[in-house]
């Protein structure tokens, strides 16, 4: 069924993409005889080169696992509020994406910050291709501008980390014995009603051979925050296993399983200029606020280009961008 829905899409893409080069032949046309339809023929092929880049983004999810959902987590860096608040940018940032591009989400795991913002969050991205799409945001995030903190409007600098994993459906085989399993449930804490603060419903599991530890508190049943963690666990042991294979690998390739603050991939600067660049592919956009409501397709489309050609855009000169 999976396979006759991808190929139901494809066809009618094909249709679509038929129907606007035949609209932008006719417009061609009709201006070659001397009629004035300037009007209309650029947002007409401003639409069929959205498209095509659309099309040409899904051509190039040719990975392995790009075509599975993602399950992501985002950690702010040191600086307290300030990478704090930060990450709940970043998360309000994706969650936005993730509705324009029709995905459905799920929070699976969330703390929030004492002031402002989030310690971590957990969440999935539901949809065909989610996770070969959102590769593009694994590594540090870099956010410059004035603090909305700080009571002398200080420019400051924060960062916060993004991994994503793809998630693993039950017929893939990954042994996860009862025995390495240390299992802990506890209350859930933040807002969700009195029957989430009451009872010990949150659950969280170690995996023992690995130390990898994953939680949820996100439903009121127990049984279900154990299945939505055995599915983080699942996939985090598969994106376990994938790291040791890929220790020879190029570093590109091994940077989701090593990252550090200084795999600084993309920068916002908010002061003293407004712009979003990214360090691998050199595209920067001036329209910051766009970005952060969640327009991050052309930023995914330029990494899976620069992925798979190497091709970057722009010089890299912000000023030139801005």
């Amino acid at each position: 069924m999976q396979e006759r829905k991808r190929l139901e899409k494809a066809l009618a893409d094909d249709r679509e993409l038929e129907v606007q080069l035949s609209d932008l032949e006719t417009l061609l046309e009709l201006a070659r005889e001397g009629e004035d339809v300037s009007g209309e023929i650029e947002p007409a092929m401003k639409a069929l080169g959205e498209r095509l880049e659309k099309l040409e983004t899904a051509m190039l999810l040719s990975g392995e696992n790009d075509l599975r959902s993602a399950i992501v987590t985002i950690h702010p860096g040191a600086g307290g509020t300030e990478s704090q608040d930060w990450a709940e940018m970043l998360l309000r940032m994706y969650l936005r994406w993730a509705e324009r591009s029709g995905y459905e989400t799920v929070i699976t795991d969330r703390l929030d910050g004492e002031g402002a913002g989030i310690k971590s969050v957990t969440f999935e991205v539901n949809g065909e291709g989610a996770y070969g799409r959102l590769q593009s945001e694994v590594g540090v995030h870099r956010l410059v501008r004035i603090s909305p903190f700080d009571a002398n409007a200080r420019r400051h600098t924060s960062f916060a980390s993004v991994f994503v994993y793809p998630q693993i459906e039950e017929e893939i085989k990954i042994e996860i014995r009862p025995e390495d399993l240390r299992i802990d449930t506890f209350r859930a804490s933040g807002a969700g009603g009195q029957h989430v603060n009451r009872t010990d419903s949150a659950i969280r599991i170690t995996h023992l051979p690995t130390g990898i530890v994953v939680q949820c508190q996100n439903e009121r049943s127990q049984h279900k925050n154990r299945a939505a963690a055995m599915k983080q666990l699942r996939a985090r042991l598969w994106e376990h296993e994938m790291a040791k294979r890929r220790a020879e690998e190029e570093k590109l390739e091994s940077a989701k399983a090593d990252i550090n603050f200084g795999s600084q991939i993309r920068s916002y600067v908010l002061a003293p200029y407004r712009l979003v660049k990214d360090l691998r592919t050199r595209l920067a956009i001036g329209d910051v606020d766009r970005v952060l409501d969640g327009d991050l397709d052309p930023l995914i489309h330029a990494y899976l280009v620069w992925r798979k050609t190497g091709k970057t855009f722009g010089d890299g000169k912000e000023e030139a961008a801005e």
